[in-house]
């Protein structure tokens, strides 16, 4: 696995080259003749953004501090407004060229302001509607729920990412509305952490008087396990959390089931960990996992009901077609797969850069019926 990381690096690196070089030509295509020293400081300028997401990743991996949150931010606000500035180029080579075929050239500058301003109020807007948590409420009737579980209401928090963009101010506003929303339970679907350096004495802190009638559940995501998952579960522990490892519990007469996600990415371990579970298929069951993978064999076990995180919805285009294609109808949303029910949440906070299009973050009230 270690020997990849390199690979992986050099390949996204590469991407990045690529696609800022894409922007640099458009730009001083269409923009028309600069003086010679402003074109070198848009070189050296696109060189180094080139170069500092990789850059602010490595350290962030290695290092938490203000220097280094600040640097992480600006580095992932511009790796997102560099993806709407790249379609932004290809958008202007399109309109420009298709006119020039049929000999209707057009004025090349005005493109440029349009399509490149137009990128950066639409990633302007992404940060914005990254901040403005949602409350998705949704109904299940589930066979087979105990009567002590109908008309409660169960919160499901996924994807947090807390690490250098997102921290305790976040926390405390996620639990301040889930205060006020006043959910019987909360299930937390992975993913709660970055995976990346960060104080995580500090991110408990907020967790502190923050209680619910049923508790409160988590399961790791990918993030989670990038490092050995044991001290994100002590740190969940220790904020009153509790950490379902591979286990049934039953709850209040409801069966709840928590993988971690590389068990539950694992077809033979999953199967085997939801067999020793040995679930009453008379009796409703919850399955918390972090990505909507292996539905077929939670189906297979007479899991009533799946909720799982991961995807983001995408976050923004053109990742969110991405998503769609490789999850299908299971991207996001309360969906069905035989007796199955499934709710994918797209996440409260985000990855990389802190932007959403198209999506919005949310937090998801369940109510049993």
């Amino acid at each position: 696995m270690r020997r990849r990381i390199p690979v992986f690096i050099a390949i996204v690196q590469s991407i990045l080259f690529l696609v800022h070089l894409v922007v640099y030509l458009t730009w001083t295509f269409f923009w028309g003749a600069m003086n010679p020293s402003t074109l070198l400081e848009l070189r050296i300028a696109l060189a180094f953004l080139s170069v500092s997401f990789v850059a602010a990743s490595l350290l962030g991996f290695l290092y938490f501090n203000f220097f280094v949150r600040i640097f992480y931010t600006l580095a992932a606000v511009w790796l997102g407004l560099v993806n709407f500035f790249f379609m932004a180029a290809c958008a202007c080579w399109v309109v420009y060229v298709v006119p020039a075929m049929f000999g209707a050239p057009i004025e090349r500058r005005p493109l440029a302001i349009a399509f490149f301003g137009l990128a950066l109020l639409v990633g302007i807007y992404g940060i914005v509607n990254a901040s403005a948590t949602r409350v998705k409420r949704v109904t299940v009737k589930l066979p087979g729920l105990p009567e002590s579980w109908r008309g409660r209401t169960a919160a499901l928090v996924s994807d947090w990412h807390l690490g250098h963009v997102r921290n305790c101010g976040f926390v405390r506003r996620i639990l301040k509305t889930l205060t006020g929303l006043r959910p019987d339970v909360l299930f937390i679907t992975g993913d709660l952490f970055d995976g990346t350096a960060m104080d995580l004495n500090r991110l408990a802190e907020p967790w502190a008087g923050f209680s619910l009638p049923l508790g409160s559940y988590f399961v790791t995501g990918n993030h989670e396990e990038f490092s050995p998952r044991e001290k994100y579960i002590e740190t969940v522990e220790r904020c009153g959390i509790r950490a379902l490892n591979n286990e049934k519990i039953i709850l209040d007469g409801l069966q709840i089931v928590g993988v971690h996600y590389h068990e539950s990415i694992n077809p033979e371990k999953l199967r085997s960990i939801l067999q020793h579970a040995s679930l009453d298929h008379n009796v409703a069951s919850i399955l918390l996992v972090h990505t909507p993978d292996r539905l077929a064999i939670a189906g297979e076990a007479g899991v009533s009901l799946q909720l799982c995180g991961h995807t983001h919805r995408g976050q923004f285009f053109p990742f969110t077609l991405i998503v769609k294609r490789i999850y299908g109808q299971f991207a996001y949303g309360l969906q069905r797969l035989g007796n199955l029910t499934v709710y994918t949440s797209c996440g409260t906070g985000t990855w990389g850069p802190p932007f959403r299009v198209g999506t919005s973050p949310e937090i998801v009230l369940i109510r049993f019926e």
